[in-house]
């Protein structure tokens, strides 16, 4: 199973991206442990995510949302993000 998140953090960064192990992601990203931030940041939480059985579906919508606005606008206005 492949999964498709957004997280927040208190300062009301967003960030979309796919795995197939959601909880060890999670840390990493509270931990620093990403290739965009070397710094802690414990504030990120997982608001959403989707379920895929395969990671190239999983992919795809990650791609989906990471690159057409609208369909971005959609997902955070859905989650009152907006």
């Amino acid at each position: 199973m492949y999964y498709v998140y957004l997280i927040v953090n208190e300062k009301g960064d967003r960030y979309i991206g796919y795995t197939s192990d959601l909880r060890r992601r999670i840390k990493e990203h509270k931990e620093g442990q990403n290739k965009y931030s070397s710094t802690k940041d414990r504030s990120w939480k997982l608001i959403y995510y989707e379920a895929y059985p395969t990671k190239e579906l999983a992919k795809r919508r990650e791609s989906i949302l990471k690159r057409n606005g609208s369909m971005r606008r959609w997902l955070y206005k859905r989650l009152e993000l907006l």
